[in-house]
């Protein structure tokens, strides 16, 4: 049973959610975020970023405005 769940597993190859660009991008935020440099808002008008989550989907907006594969809002 188990050699027949392994075929099975092959054949479903699972592509990944997000491009290099985009793991990039999202690397670089983070990097950003954990230096205390990550400003949100216009112009980083908005203040210092706090949140990690905050911090993620900045890095997800950057890289879907920059051409990388993400997937849908």
């Amino acid at each position: 049973m188990s050699h027949l769940w392994n075929v099975i597993n092959q054949r479903n190859i699972i592509m990944a959610k997000y491009s290099k660009k985009a793991q990039t991008k999202i690397g670089q935020v983070m990097h950003e975020f954990k230096e205390g440099e990550l400003k949100s808002g216009k112009d980083g008008k908005g203040g210092i970023v706090k949140s990690r989550e905050q911090a993620i989907a900045i890095g997800i907006n950057e890289a879907r405005k920059s051409g990388a594969k993400v997937p849908g809002k």
